[in-house]
């Protein structure tokens, strides 16, 4: 059996050393200092080009049995090795948020990271795995569970996170391909449809091992259906999220993030402002926490992350009223498309704002809009800047491109919704080590997940297509034995506090400004 011996950590140095000791019965495989400086782990050249050819006998024997008694091969095993004193991810997490811009973390893959992407994958995948798509059922473009019992019918309760409201948005704008309705004619609302959720890890342990307390917003998008994209018009709008029209986003977003609509009770705030005054109640009643802001969302989902990311960010709510302290704000986005124009995207670096953006390269979402003149383009800045030109899109963020034909388990070819599903990017990421190295599962994460909502494994693994479906779609026998669709509770539309916190955001952001004149 292999032991670990490692010395403590001495926090009130910026650079330790210490000395790894990895043993085979009682012959060293590695004596090598590694150091921490700054919180982040530095391997020596010498442990991070080891090879297992290049041990004892002995040890290659050990590691043999190892890797058969184990099942995994020798550059797992090498992986596991490397990576055995990685940091905890407490002492690591402001790196893995993208205060670096994921330098360094990427190729090769930190498992850390790793394990981070698909955990906030996962969290938007709620979003889809709750949502009621049924246009048979009255309740079509809500949420299937009550926000208290939300994570536990998802069966995601170990993850810590309590919903602390839901989001809404009207369904009375351009985008018909995107929204949910019922043809019954006995609805929950006529003109909303359920966008996703604000929740705060709660669990004392998991705050404890992520080192903060994270504030998550999910944003819903599209499982595999991507005919919205032809509804977008391709045309910018100033985002007046400030005095500076020059900052532009693709009006379909715009319209989706701020219209409201004042007959329906859970429009009557916009998602734009049921977002703002949420994000300032949580920052304010856990003032005294070491917080962190994160946004996800996939495809259309992932535009609205990055939107909202930009709007908290631009109003200072990640700045806390007491101790002036900024809250770092990170986006995982799956599969989005670009936002706004170059202005945004150069508007959100200023900021501070982090995304990685984790896209399939042969998904068609990610390429739009902008197909003309995009960050690709040499000369944009001054096409936006000298021309005006009024098609100029910028993807936000540094990207981490996969490509689901290096794995073994997906069909080479699918259609354009397998390419774009979100199971299937959570796929790729736990197979993905770095650029040109071999596919395989770090996680073992279930290759079954990937046909949720989708047709994309290979056949010969026996899994069903499209097989998550509630159990006999909700339907239940009742005491005199007759089947009935049963009657959900009805939803707060809003907390009753909404238009007092959306009043401290829209009048700290008056003081701001006015602030900032005077500076001027």
């Amino acid at each position: 059996m292999a032991s670990f011996l490692i010395s403590p950590f001495h926090h009130n140095h910026p650079t330790t050393t210490f000395p790894c000791l990895i043993f085979h019965s009682t012959t060293p495989i590695f004596h090598k200092p590694l150091s921490l400086h700054n919180n982040k782990l530095s391997l020596p050249q010498s442990l991070v080009k080891c090879s297992i050819s290049s041990l004892s006998p002995q040890d290659q024997d050990y590691l043999q049995q190892k890797t058969d008694d184990d099942g995994k091969d020798e550059e797992e095993l090498q992986e596991e090795i490397l990576f055995s004193h990685e940091p905890p991810l407490n002492q690591v997490w402001r790196q893995l948020q993208g205060s670096n811009n994921w330098e360094g973390l990427l190729d090769p893959m930190n498992p850390h990271l790793r394990r981070e992407i698909i955990r906030y994958g996962e969290l938007a995948q709620a979003c889809y795995d709750s949502f009621d798509f049924d246009p048979q059922s009255k309740y079509c473009g809500t949420c299937k569970y009550h926000p208290s019992h939300f994570f536990d019918k998802l069966l995601m309760e170990e993850m810590g996170y309590t919903i602390s409201r839901y989001l809404y948005a009207t369904s009375n704008i351009n985008l018909p391909n995107f929204f949910q309705k019922s043809s019954m004619a006995s609805v929950w609302s006529p003109h909303a449809n359920w966008m996703g959720y604000v929740a705060v890890c709660t669990d004392d342990d998991e705050i404890r091992r992520l080192g903060r307390r994270d504030i998550v917003i999910a944003w819903r998008g599209t499982v595999t259906y991507i005919e919205w994209i032809y509804d977008l018009k391709d045309i910018l709008t100033p985002a007046n999220f400030t005095n500076d029209p020059t900052i532009k986003i693709e009006s379909g977003f715009h319209d989706l993030y701020t219209k409201k609509e004042d007959a329906c009770s859970y429009c009557s705030f916009s998602a734009r402002e049921q977002i703002l005054s949420e994000v300032k109640r949580l920052v304010q009643y856990y003032e005294d926490d070491e917080l962190s802001i994160t946004i996800t969302g996939h495809s259309l989902g992932a535009a609205l992350a990055v939107l909202s990311a930009y709007d908290i960010a631009e109003l200072k709510l990640n700045v806390s009223d007491v101790t002036t302290k900024i809250i770092p704000v990170t986006v995982y986005s799956f599969a989005g498309p670009r936002v706004g124009n170059l202005k945004f995207k150069e508007r959100c670096d200023e900021l501070g704002v982090k995304v990685l953006r984790v896209i399939n390269v042969h998904d068609m979402v990610p390429t739009v809009p902008g197909i003309i003149t995009n960050e690709k383009f040499q000369f944009q800045k001054y096409i936006e800047d000298a021309l005006s030109f009024p098609w100029s899109y910028a993807h936000v963020g540094v990207e981490l491109a996969l490509d689901h034909r290096e794995s073994p388990f997906l069909k080479a070819a699918g259609d354009l919704g397998c390419a774009h599903n979100l199971e299937a990017h959570l796929h790729l990421v736990d197979g993905y080590h770095g650029k040109k190295r071999r596919f395989w599962l770090a996680s073992k994460r279930d290759i079954a997940l990937v046909n949720k909502s989708c047709d994309f494994l290979r056949s010969e693994y026996g899994v069903p297509p499209y097989w998550r479906q509630d159990e006999n779609k909700g339907m239940v026998r009742g005491r005199d034995g007759r089947w009935i669709l049963p009657e959900r509770p009805r939803m707060v539309a809003h907390p009753p506090d909404t238009a007092h916190h959306l009043e401290q955001v829209l009048k700290n952001h008056i003081n701001n400004r006015g602030a900032h004149l005077e500076a001027t």
